[in-house]
This record gives structure tokens, C-alpha cells and sequence, in this order.
């Protein structure tokens, strides 16, 4: 198969996995993890009227979602990827990282989850993918 058409094959299976695994994580949170009593969790504008009642347990499920979706497509990218694997890993990364930043402008998040979310789910787990995914060539 030509690399370019693998690569973009690669990113595109990517997206589709890291999505599904963020989104999938979401969808089973509330029964692992319960959110607040009183919270509407169904809607934006109910999430953003319920925040205020979250506590640091409820921000487990969201950050394992964020760290997990970006790891899992940078992985499958990478791993299915001809070339430039590390390149394809990071720019997960940097591409779910967007969409963390966009979450920080969109939901009145507590400070110290944005922080955290944003240094530690993304890149770093863009990072990792790569290594396990070019430590065999």
C-alpha cells in the first residue's frame, strides 16, 4: 500500500478509536463514578450549571477519558502507520489537546483540573504511544 495512504488511513483510524474509547468512557462514568446529586448532566448548558457541584472524584472519569481516547488513537495511528510514527503520536496529542482547550473555554472547570488535564492527558499520552509504538523499529 502507498505510505501516504496507510499514514492517512492510519490518522483517520485513529480519530475514529480515540473518539469512541473518550466518548465511550463518558457514557459509563456516571454509573462508575455518580455525578453530584441535583446535577443535570444531559445537556451542556446543564453541565455547566452543575459544575459547581462536582468534587475531585467526578473529575476522574473525564481526565481518564481525555488521557485514555488520545492514547488509544495515537497508538492505533501510529502502530498502523508506514512512517514518521512519533510524528503521528504527537500530533494526536496536539490535535486532542486542541480540543481540551476548547473544553477549559467551555466549561467552568476547576482550575487545578484544567491544569492537570491539559499537561498530563494529552502530550504526554501522545508521547507515550509513540515510544510503544517505534520501540521495534
Amino acid at each position: 500500500m502507498n505510505p501516504i495512504l496507510r499514514n492517512v488511513l492510519a490518522v483517520i483510524a485513529g480519530i475514529v478509536a480515540g473518539m469512541f474509547v473518550n466518548g465511550g468512557i463518558i457514557q459509563i462514568s456516571g454509573s462508575i463514578i455518580p455525578p453530584p446529586e441535583g446535577a443535570d448532566l444531559k445537556t451542556m448548558e446543564g453541565l455547566k450549571a452543575s459544575m459547581h457541584l462536582f468534587t475531585p472524584k467526578n473529575f476522574i472519569m473525564p481526565f481518564l477519558a481525555h488521557s485514555l481516547g488520545t492514547f488509544v488513537g495515537a497508538l492505533l495511528a501510529a502502530l498502523i502507520a508506514a512512517n514518521n510514527k512519533m510524528k503521528i503520536a504527537m500530533s494526536f496529542g496536539f490535535l486532542f489537546l486542541i480540543g481540551g482547550i476548547m473544553a477549559v473555554y467551555m466549561l467552568p472547570a476547576p482550575m487545578w483540573y484544567n491544569v492537570v488535564d491539559l499537561t498530563l492527558a494529552y502530550i504526554p499520552m501522545g508521547w507515550i504511544a509513540g515510544k510503544i509504538a517505534t520501540r521495534n523499529g
